[in-house]
């Protein structure tokens, strides 16, 4: 079983609209191939986007994972929907 915290492969997303991250949650929940494909989308509630100034980040327990999330969203979405601000390598969920 993969613990929560090796969920550790982040990307945060600005968007200015909440139906967006809607489907980014179900685009993070595809591009986690294997363990616990609900982990990704964590702290992504409308409330944490909102608060968080319309980001939200998404989690990933391989760096193959987020790149293949990154390519997803390239392919499905309309350019300019939404747009990568960080990428890291050591940044768990919250608890």
């Amino acid at each position: 079983m993969v613990e929560r915290n090796q969920y550790r492969f982040s990307i945060t997303i600005h968007t200015e609209e909440l139906a967006v991250v809607n489907c980014l949650r179900a685009l993070s929940q595809f591009s986690q191939k294997t363990e616990n494909n609900r982990i990704p989308w964590r702290g992504t509630k409308d409330k944490d986007w909102q608060r968080d100034g319309k980001k939200v980040t998404f989690r990933f327990n391989k760096r193959d994972y987020r790149d293949g999330f990154i390519a997803v969203i390239e392919q499905v979405l309309r350019p300019n929907l939404c747009n990568v601000t960080t990428t890291r390598d050591d940044d768990p969920p919250p608890q």
